[in-house]
């Protein structure tokens, strides 16, 4: 054989026969070896390859025979691993550096080209813009031009088109302005708040898990994209009749104005605020619908922790100052619990006392049987065992009576009916127990004589609002809801389908009706699917037909069935996004629908269909561990969907930077970093009543003159007089002044570093005692 052959002739070193042999033997069959054959290798006998030991090291190295060719050359299996590795480590480490060195120099590049002189000399402003005509029923200044109306051609082009107020700054808002196209309209947004706040991660950052600035994006930098204009301001009133919007203005020293806000279109998305239910005392409690309200819930959750970590604290104020009462178990309540629960767990355990954490108690009090009930009952269960199991209690089938300084008052039902009364000692209480008006909503709602809704403006399937002239004035997310009631339109619908005027509705007839129906209630589709099966039902004489008396009762049940929409960011934002587009297709296609005389009161329904909610899923923060409820399938566990949950909220952020903002501030906190560090409040009278309400309240202070006296040293000290005389009632700045200093704890603060600043902040008020 070729190989035999080879191996003999490559044999240097003197091998037995029987060696050569064997070789020769294996690599006849296994000929891809034959290159490490040639190489010489130890003699190793056929005998020994068939004993007991033939394979042990020990045997190997006994057996083994000096040989007295060359050694062999190259690289070991070991240094050329070695090698490698160096190779490899030395291109990551070289692209590093080289990456590092690029991107250092592009950030270079962009300040060299960012930071350049911009000369705005001689900008055009127009007459109007500084001085407005007056007019309206208030003759209050008319805001026909704004200040960068003239500032270039493109704005100056824009000024012309259709003027589009938007009211509000939440998802609602957001949607419609991300949907818009350039240069179709005037837009004009109107907000009391500068910038657009991611509501859902509110819990989050009520106690520190997730920075404020990683939720907020400046309203301006959004509505930059269309050249818009953005108005700090409150609406207030309005009046159709003349397209004037009334707005509330503040200016730093606090003084208010009112001006009128002219438009050809109005979106209504101010939201909603929190329902009271008629409880008594709820100024005691906290709600969390903004950035304030988080802010406020963080300042009070550490100071009840810092004052319960005090020595002196007795062991009844501590357990009541972490007490922690949360009135509502929908997602909003069970996800501030979960929050509070991670936060007792993961910093409380590490950088407070341990009896501050075995102090803590978590009330969760729902007035119906189960927590998340809008939720698959699932979901519910796996929510209630999750909580069971990390020790936060849950109260359900309760009603909250009355909440006090220093407690909740609620009440239940035992076995036999008898109602009994609870308290729970708490030093802090969330209200979120579902929604009413905003002031503004409930203004327009009653100018409408057909507004019967109690929580929200009235709206149809093109979100238009009823009773307002059509296509000028539409409404969205929390301060809508779409009307359900098909009754109403009865007579419309009958005029329409019964093609023999015979005044009763045969079946072809009652199939135009239901298409007809789900054009102008969308949500009544899944209830009209069984055609056949409801006019048959419904038809009580059996003469194949319906009346108006049997039509009535089958729309009037059909419309009970009919659930409305949920105040949700989801479902704002879809409405939004689905004005923006058919505003677009307006605009658009203006020249067409004018010359077929369609610009009127039946645009939106030539240029689009009716809104049409897809549900994506609701979900919900449990304490490490989320829910998931997407209809019919619910999703639910621990890190895994807790992650999903992150995810799917990471990736409706507004901006490039919360996303990058969020993500920083989710690493930081599995380092065990989350921000504890309380709100500087800088308005000094907002701070003047932070510190009255800390050193009343949360010490369980009721001396008024003991706070005053405890917060000389703090500065203010006009404003906190003011606010602790208005506390009192009947008392003066002077007296709260003079029985503070009489007081039985005024030595510690009496001293002349205190009382001199003092009494020089009270002369600067023109202030003498």
């Amino acid at each position: 054989m070729l190989v035999t052959a080879a191996v003999r002739r490559a044999a240097g070193a003197r091998l037995s026969p029987n060696v050569l042999r064997t070789r020769s033997i294996y690599l006849e069959r296994s000929p891809r070896f034959a290159y490490s054959a040639l190489r010489p290798r130890q003699d190793i006998t056929i005998p020994n390859l068939f004993t007991k030991k033939a394979f042990s090291t020990t045997a190997l190295k006994r057996d083994a025979k000096p040989t007295s060719g060359p050694a062999p050359s190259g690289p070991t299996k070991g240094s050329s691993r070695f090698w490698t590795f160096l190779k490899y480590g030395a291109y990551i480490t070289g692209s590093t550096i080289v990456g590092c060195f690029v991107v250092t120099g592009a950030i270079f590049v962009h300040d060299a080209f960012t930071y350049t002189d911009k000369h705005i000399e001689g900008v055009p402003i127009a007459p109007l813009a500084l001085h407005p005509e007056r007019g309206g029923p208030k003759n209050l200044p008319i805001v026909t031009s704004y200040l960068s109306d003239l500032e270039d051609s493109e704005n100056t082009e824009l000024s012309k088109k259709p003027h589009l107020v938007i009211v509000g700054g939440g998802w609602g808002a957001v949607g419609i302005l991300n949907t818009l196209k350039l240069g179709d309209y005037h837009v004009t947004l109107i907000s009391p708040e500068t910038y657009t706040t991611f509501t859902p991660l509110l819990p989050s950052a009520a106690v520190g898990t997730v920075q404020v600035r990683s939720l907020v994006e400046p309203l301006r930098k959004i509505i930059a994209r269309l050249h818009g204009h953005l108005l700090n301001a409150k609406a207030v009133d309005l009046v159709m009749s003349e397209r004037l919007l009334e707005v509330e203005t503040i200016s730093p020293e606090g003084e208010k104005a009112r001006l009128y806000v002219p438009y050809d279109k109005l979106i209504i998305a101010v939201g909603s605020t929190s329902s009271t239910h008629g409880v008594p005392g709820l100024e005691n409690c906290y709600q969390l619908k903004t950035i304030s309200d988080a802010r406020n819930i963080r300042q009070r959750v550490i100071d009840n922790f810092e004052v319960a970590s005090l020595p002196t604290t007795t062991p009844e104020e501590r357990k009541r100052l972490l007490s922690f009462v949360v009135c509502g178990g929908g997602p909003t309540g069970v996800e501030t619990a979960a929050e509070i629960y991670d936060l007792c767990q993961e910093d409380v355990m590490n950088y407070y006392p341990k009896v501050c954490r075995e102090d803590v108690t978590i009330n969760v009090i729902q007035s119906r049987e189960h927590i998340l009930n809008t939720y698959s009952e699932a979901i519910s269960k796996y929510a209630e065992n999750k909580f069971l199991h990390d020790g936060v209690n849950l109260i359900t089938n309760a009603r909250v009576s009355a909440v006090t300084p220093h407690s909740v008052i609620y009440t239940t039902r035992d076995k036999s009916g008898k109602t009994e009364t609870h308290e729970i000692p708490t030093n802090f209480v969330l209200w979120s127990t579902g929604i009413a008006m905003n002031p503004f909503t409930k203004r327009v709602s009653s100018l409408l004589p057909n507004q019967v809704h109690k929580k929200a403006i009235e709206v149809d399937a093109h979100l238009r609002v009823k009773g307002a002239p059509v296509g000028e004035v539409y409404a969205i997310g929390d301060a809508s809801t779409i009307e359900t009631s098909i009754v109403s339109h009865l007579l419309e619908l009958v005029d329409e389908a019964d093609k023999n005027k015979d005044g009763k509705i045969d079946f072809d007839e009652w199939q135009v009706m239901v298409n007809e129906i789900k054009k102008r209630i969308p949500m009544s589709e899944e209830h009209l699917s069984r055609v056949r099966e409801l006019f048959d039902l419904y038809d009580s004489d059996s003469d194949n037909t319906l009346s108006l008396n049997e039509l009535a009762v089958l729309l009037q049940e059909i419309g009970n069935k009919i659930t409305a929409l949920p105040a949700t960011a989801q479902v704002a934002s879809q409405q939004g996004k689905y004005l923006g587009r058919k505003f677009t297709k307006i605009a658009r296609q203006r020249d067409v629908l004018t010359a077929n005389e369609l610009l009127g009161p039946g645009v939106d329904e030539a240029v689009s269909s009716p809104f049409k909610y897809m549900h994506l899923g609701s979900l919900a923060y449990i304490g490490n561990a989320a829910v998931f409820d997407l209809g019919k399938i619910s999703f639910m566990g621990g890190l895994a969907a807790m992650y999903a949950w992150r995810s799917v909220y990471w990736s409706e952020q507004v901006s490039s930077r919360t996303r990058a903002l969020l993500m920083i501030d989710w690493v930081v906190r599995h380092f065990g970093l989350r921000n504890q560090r309380k709100w500087q409040v800088r308005d000094k009278n907002d701070r003047s009543k932070h510190i009255v309400r800390r050193h009343t309240a949360i010490a369980g202070h009721t001396d008024l003159m003991l706070a005053a006296a405890s917060v000389f040293k703090q500065g203010a000290v006009y404003n906190v007089l003011y606010a602790l005389s208005g506390r009192s009632g009947h008392m003066s700045f002077r007296d709260v002044f003079s029985l503070s200093l009489s007081s039985a704890h005024a030595p510690a603060f009496v001293q002349y570093k205190f009382a001199r600043p003092a009494l020089k902040e009270l002369q600067m008020y023109n202030f003498t005692l």
